[in-house]
């Protein structure tokens, strides 16, 4: 895997391109005198986290003959407070998705990212405590157990 960045201005902004030709603009904060026109680099780690587990649930759901009409997520991460670097300690995530699912293959598939599959999930729980969600139908799922 190869990613190249680029400076975009005078300040903080980048440009991440893969070597498919996909790219984003990152970008830090206001407060470091940045203007805030990018992602910023640990925002990407929440993001990365939301695709990698996003493309696993889909996958196994898919194999499972499951139909996803709706599907989407919401993160939210807390760093280290007075800490360099500040490192993610909590994360969770809320897993919202919408169809004729079976709730409990819906949760199972979740676990399965987030416990096993995500390399992502599997990469930031070195150092944050990772949970997580499911609502199928706007109706919260709780695991068999």
């Amino acid at each position: 895997m190869k990613i190249e960045l680029n400076r975009l201005d005078d300040a903080f902004r980048f440009k991440a391109t893969s070597e498919d030709g996909n790219s984003i603009i990152m970008d830090a904060g206001p407060n470091l005198g940045a203007q805030g026109k990018g992602v910023r680099p640990m925002q990407t780690l929440l993001m990365g986290l939301g695709g990698c587990s996003g493309i696993d649930i889909v996958m196994i759901l898919k194999k499972q003959q499951q139909q996803i009409d709706d599907f989407h997520m919401e993160i939210e991460g807390e760093r280290e407070a007075g800490k360099e670097p500040s490192l993610w300690k909590e994360v969770h995530v809320k897993f919202y998705l919408d169809g004729p699912l079976d709730p409990q293959k819906a949760w199972r598939a979740v676990d399965l990212s987030m416990n096993k599959y995500c390399s992502v999930a599997k990469t930031l729980e070195a150092h944050a405590h990772i949970t997580f969600s499911v609502f199928v139908n706007n109706q919260e799922v709780h695991s068999e157990a």
